[in-house]
């Protein structure tokens, strides 16, 4: 029997065709997606199910789907998926995470162009009949320095278009390497430095812990003055009510925003500014864009549905059925490696290898460097998955590289992970137990022996007596209860470290507790996906 798939968002015809080419029973209902209870009546029927935004993938829809075994988001967006849910069910979740990024970048472009010359304004103020040319000066973008915080794949194209308008472009990205930056010609600065340059600002970050509010009020502050503000990214990473305070003193001389801190975006601090443009999330929204993710979507499932490759996944390796057995706490292991690193690791990455011994060395390498890559990539982006992370690698012009050798010591494999800064190497290893459970082996050349949580803490300090009894006390006095506690050392009297799995996320309190002792060189807190 032919796989039955349900298009419950408005698809191009074009996907549905493929569906159909492919010799898939498509079920094309465009606005079933708005109505849950139908929904959820009719989903055990299909073994796939195809969206845009306006279905809601929710627990209770996956609890329903009795027979499905792959989402497909025409888009990069997944929030309108229980992915947890849909992954303990066994449910692949798959977006097209590169179909919209021309579109995006060009909205950006227009929307600076609209606020440079105040086009919306003026447009509205002819269409009333009035002739007000002397009110509508504008600015040339020729000369004029664009900040572009976040300089990925978006932000990249928003570079190269920059150029093309003979516009200074100067970027700030932690994860922007000196060499990526030469290729794409645009100066890597600090933000402080950004904020005080730019003549135009725009953002192409996702919206994370350390991008949240980056445009704050201090950092409002500093802004050159004139300075016109794009946000055509995500929402929460201007402050809007502190923007909306500059421009009515005349510290910013105009915004353009596509999203909003919430969303649908009813009433903004924004709204009804002079030399605001506002436009409802159109980022995405032109004709190609929908085309080629629709289309890419269709393929993605088919090919899934038909043959089991997989390919953009958010909750699974893109790796063969017959690997995925075997595989699966080898890919765990490789995440974990990379998230170990990413986590560590505040300054621009050159390059990462990777090292693959014994019965390891003899996977799918491909699918193994991949999950390591995107166990580092989280950190800057935590939409990165096994696909997309090898592509940003590259972008960013982190060189990947990868050593196979036979088995060496006394386990029957391991991956051992370095990462290149301008700074440092970090390194960390780690194996596959013959229970399926990951283990830290390895950091810093120390060996230990570290069970794998959800909620960790990494110390460093020198090889002296008393550094046992001060962890453990200082963490019982914060009232954190340790699950596992693993030591490592270099030599007797040398370098030091311990890793610690802890029942729960450590407060801040005891973070500064630790720190206050004086006898750590470092506290870091970790977080894994286990």
């Amino acid at each position: 029997m032919a796989p039955k798939v349900l298009i419950s968002d408005k698809l191009s015809p074009a996907a549905v065709q493929i569906f159909k080419d492919r010799g898939i029973d498509v079920d094309f209902q465009p606005d079933l997606g708005k109505d849950k209870d139908k929904l959820l009546e009719v989903i055990g029927q299909y073994d796939g199910l195809a969206i845009r935004s306006a279905t809601k993938a929710t627990e209770k829809i996956i609890a329903a789907a009795t027979n499905l075994k792959v989402i497909g988001r025409a888009g990069i967006g997944v929030d309108n998926v229980d992915i947890p849910a849909a992954s303990k069910k066994g449910i692949i979740v798959m977006n097209t995470p590169f179909g919209n990024s021309i579109t995006t970048a060009e909205h950006a472009i227009s929307m600076m162009m609209a606020v440079a010359r105040q086009i919306p304004e003026a447009n509205a103020s002819t269409h009333a009949g009035k002739w007000e040319k002397s009110r509508f000066m504008g600015v040339e973008l020729t000369g004029k320095t664009l900040g572009v915080i976040g300089a990925g794949n978006i932000g990249s194209i928003v570079i190269d278009r920059a150029h093309g308008l003979r516009m200074k472009v100067v970027a700030y990205d932690p994860f922007l390497s000196e060499e990526r930056a030469t290729d794409i010609g645009v100066e890597k600065v600090e933000l402080d430095d950004l904020l005080a340059r730019a003549d135009f600002i725009t953002m192409h970050v996702p919206l994370t812990d350390q991008t949240k509010n980056i445009l704050s009020r201090e950092n409002i502050a500093k802004l050159k003055k004139g300075v016109r503000i794009v946000n055509c990214a995500r929402g929460g990473l201007v402050d809007e009510e502190a923007l909306a305070e500059a421009l009515k003193a005349g510290d910013v001389a105009g915004a353009a925003f596509d999203v909003f801190a919430v969303e649908p975006a009813t009433d903004s601090p924004l709204f009804n500014l002079p030399n605001v443009v506002v436009t409802p999330h159109l980022g995405a929204a032109t004709t190609e864009a929908q085309e080629n993710v629709a289309l890419q979507v269709a393929e993605q499932m088919s090919d899934y549905l038909l043959t089991g490759a997989v390919q953009n996944a958010l909750n699974m390796p893109s790796v063969t059925a017959e690997e995925a057995k075997i595989m699966g706490p080898w890919i765990k292991l490789t995440e974990h490696l990379g998230n170990f690193i990413g986590q560590m690791t505040d300054e621009p990455i050159k390059a990462i290898n990777i090292l693959f011994d014994g019965e390891a060395s003899e996977m799918n390498l491909k699918a193994l460097t991949a999950a390591t890559v995107a166990g580092i990539m989280m950190k800057a982006n935590p939409d990165t998955n096994m696909v997309s992370a090898p592509v940003i690698a590259k972008e960013r012009g982190i060189k990947v590289s990868t050593t196979k050798q036979d088995q060496s010591g006394a386990f029957e494999g391991y991956v051992k992970v370095t990462v290149v800064t301008e700074q440092r190497e970090r390194s960390v290893a780690g194996t596959v137990f013959s229970d399926g459970k990951p283990r830290f082996i390895q950091i810093k050349g120390i060996n230990i022996d570290a069970e794998i949580g959800e909620h960790m803490i990494y110390t460093t300090n020198r090889d002296v007596p008393g550094i046992i009894g001060t962890l453990g006390k200082t963490l019982g006095d914060n009232d954190v209860n340790i699950a596992n506690f693993t030591l490592g050392r270099s030599e007797a009297k040398g370098e030091a470290i311990a890793l610690l799995y802890l029942d729960e996320a450590i407060p801040q309190s005891a973070l500064n507790a630790l720190e206050e002792t004086g006898q750590f060189q470092q506290v870091k807190p970790l977080t894994f996906n286990v």
